[in-house]
């Protein structure tokens, strides 16, 4: 029998994945049942906490186009819990209408068991990554 892939290998399908638009792999990371939330988004989402709730989060809507962009910058800790990690990293790439290099620094604090993500709590610089999609003045306009 395989051996399911560990925290970090999942974490590294992950943000590797959402780097490269792997969008229809990136649901069959987590659980049937998961929680995922995202404490600093501006417009303060609902928790994502079942896999068809990811398959439409991860579905390109064309309204904001995804720069191209790579994970880099990855640090991952180890924690006394071995299904959690703690990772740091940030997504590097360039605005494609200016040209203009950008990094939007995360961290994820990951459950993951028996080799599929079953919480998740992802912390982003969400007005960098709004700049680097183009929309900052959406955003801004939609938290007044």
């Amino acid at each position: 029998m395989a051996e399911s892939p560990s925290p970090s290998e999942v974490f590294l399908a992950l943000v590797n994945g959402v780097a490269e638009g792997r969008w229809e792999e990136l649901p069959s990371l987590y659980a049937e049942q998961t929680n995922v939330v995202h404490p600093f988004d501006p417009l303060r989402a609902p928790a994502l906490r079942t896999r068809e709730e990811l398959r439409e989060h991860f579905t390109p809507t064309g309204a904001d186009p995804t720069p191209p962009r790579r994970a880099a910058n990855i640090t991952i800790h180890q924690t006394t819990d071995p299904e959690v990690i703690v990772a740091e990293f940030e997504y590097q790439g360039t605005v494609a209408n200016t040209g203009e290099p950008f990094a939007v620094p995360g961290i994820f604090v990951l459950r993951v068991r028996n080799g599929q993500i079953v919480s998740s709590r992802d912390y982003f610089d969400h007005l960098t990554a709004a700049r680097a999609r183009g929309p900052l003045d959406a955003l801004i306009a939609a938290v007044r």
